[in-house]
């Protein structure tokens, strides 16, 4: 047991610092990284308990990793209280990790991105050199967006399979 305490305390730790960058506040990023240690599903009261959170800090986790589609809410029979379940299949969570990243961020830098180049069409002075840069810009976020789209759609890049990939690596470590 003290062996799995630590698993999930470095976890947990290593999550928080991870968050950030996939786009996921820090905090739940810990409920996150403490959920894929239980094996069963947990309530918000044994979440904060387990990370020393408040209960208020640990709802709004969950509803934020509900929204990115990292987490499942169950509800027990007959029951109003709510049960957190991760998403385990990695293919699956990174799915819904670009998803939203796309909707938030690709997608509003690209029609923002349309509508100054756009207002910069015609411009003989400086404007020229701005719109050169901005049309490279858009040329590489949009074939980021092309290649998300193939993955999500599980086009050429989705049928590499994550899954191949992970399983691939685990045996390269293992030798």
């Amino acid at each position: 047991m003290a062996a799995l305490n630590r698993v999930r305390d470095e976890l947990v730790m290593l999550w928080d610092r991870l968050g950030p960058l996939w786009g996921v506040s820090p905090s739940a990023a810990r409920v996150h990284g403490w959920l894929l240690t239980q094996a069963e599903p947990q309530e918000a009261e044994d979440i904060a308990a387990g990370l020393n959170m408040s209960r208020g800090a640990v709802s709004m986790a969950c509803t934020e990793l509900e929204e990115w589609g990292v987490v499942t809410v169950e509800r027990q029979a007959g029951s109003r209280r709510q049960l957190y379940r991760p998403v385990t299949d990695l293919e699956q969570v990174i799915r819904s990790i670009i998803q939203v990243r796309k909707q938030r961020e690709w997608d509003p830098l690209l029609t923002q991105l349309d509508r100054w180049l756009e207002m910069l069409e015609g411009d003989r002075g400086a404007g020229v050199d701005v719109r050169s840069r901005l049309e490279r810009l858009r040329g590489v976020i949009a074939l980021a967006d092309r290649m998300a789209m193939q993955f999500l759609k599980g086009g050429a890049l989705g049928s590499l399979g994550l899954k191949a990939l992970v399983r691939s690596s685990r045996a390269g470590r293992h030798r």
